[in-house]
């Protein structure tokens, strides 16, 4: 009867229900946090994959930048800018061309009140023209210069050449032919981009800026956020050999990115991070795909895959730890000092094991995602 009540208590304790919960409760529960967070985890691997990375490559346009164009220098040759932009502004206000959109928006922002023009005229590929206050105003850039035989004075020049080398798009502002000033528009660098790029080295690893754009372009962006490296002008089909090349080097690369093109990158990183923005063919490359374009997102990840980690391991500790224990004491080990232990006592300790495991993963919960939490918690 001994041996038979030493055997039954053993069977109850060694029931796998703790080991079996370990790492499925985990996952569950990471998961389900991941996509409260507006983060859709496809490929569970890749989230367990992200703690191990030590680099992120960011595809630039629509990722570190805004992926639309915004005013950043004005320089009026009558030394008043506000005129200059609410000129431009008037003549632009009837144009549907993302960077006339972007001159309207200026307008608007900085409270310029904008006259309206009549008369309004759009010429393919040089800018647009139109009548304010009784005489002809047009914006656009190089070629409508050429097109009216004007060149740019030497002050302006210089000015508007500088804009240039760091990849800004230059619309010049003719009024009754003659050249008033200049106006500057660049692809806007997200303000959460600063912030991920800062957390991201605070967590010691490199940061890979990849991009179509010129190198100067790309150079003023990564000096502007910090970025470790970059790869400029590179071509839509070598995206996937730059995450390659970056392998061969032994790094574990995470790339991010929401086009067409990045998909083939997006595939062959080991972790493939698409915008909710972007394509269909990105969003299915990808192992983790992004509700909103925020590259913070990014440092919520490696914090998710890091905290799954530790609990999984938590887990299989415990329950590992509990077996160990508790199998020996129902086996009757120290039955010869007087120690054994019940059948009903056995079945308490499993369930207790249960519930500490479950206990333990539901602690998940309390993990706060949000991009400015985590990014705080790194610069810190």
């Amino acid at each position: 009867d001994e041996a038979l009540i030493r055997t039954v208590t053993v069977l109850i304790i060694a029931c796998p229900h703790a080991l079996g919960l370990a790492i499925p409760l985990v996952v569950s529960l990471s998961t389900g946090l991941a996509a409260r967070n507006g983060i859709l985890i496809k490929d569970r691997l890749a989230l367990e994959k992200m703690r191990t990375i030590d680099t992120v490559l960011f595809d630039k346009t629509g990722t570190l930048t805004a992926g639309e164009h915004v005013v950043t220098d004005i320089a009026a040759l009558d030394g008043d800018p506000d005129s200059l932009l609410a000129a431009a502004a008037a003549v632009e206000s009837d144009s549907e061309h993302p960077l006339a959109r972007a001159i309207v928006r200026a307008a608007a922002n900085r409270g310029v009140p904008s006259p309206t023009a009549t008369d309004f005229e759009s010429m393919t590929g040089r800018g647009v023209t139109a009548t304010l206050d009784g005489r002809p105003v047009a914006v656009g850039g190089p070629s409508l210069l050429r097109e009216l035989a004007l060149r740019s004075p030497e002050q302006l020049a210089a000015t508007s050449a500088s804009w240039e080398e760091r990849g800004a798009a230059v619309l010049y502002v003719v009024v009754d032919g003659e050249i008033h000033g200049a106006i500057a528009l660049e692809d806007a660098v997200r303000a959460e981009s600063r912030a991920a790029i800062h957390g991201l080295h605070a967590r010691g690893l490199s940061v890979v800026m990849i991009t179509g754009d010129s190198q100067a372009v790309a150079n003023h962006v990564a000096a502007e956020l910090g970025v470790d490296e970059v790869h400029a002008e590179v071509l839509p089909e070598d995206k996937d050999a730059t995450v390659a090349e970056l392998q061969n080097r032994g790094r574990t690369v995470a790339m991010v990115g929401d086009g067409v093109n990045d998909a083939p990158a997006l595939a062959r990183a080991d972790v493939g991070f698409a915008s909710g923005a972007g394509t269909d063919v990105a969003i299915e490359s990808a192992g983790v795909v992004l509700a909103s374009s925020d590259p913070r997102n990014v440092l919520s990840v490696i914090t998710l895959s890091e905290a799954s980690y530790r609990k999984m391991v938590q887990n299989l500790v415990w329950a590992a730890g509990y077996n160990v224990i508790a199998i020996p004491l129902a086996a009757g080990v120290l039955a010869p000092i007087g120690f054994v232990l019940p059948p009903a006592v056995g079945a308490a300790l499993m369930s207790l094991s249960t519930i500490v495991v479950a206990a333990n993963a539901q602690l998940l919960r309390r993990l706060d995602l949000r991009p400015e939490t985590i990014t705080d918690a790194a610069a810190a």
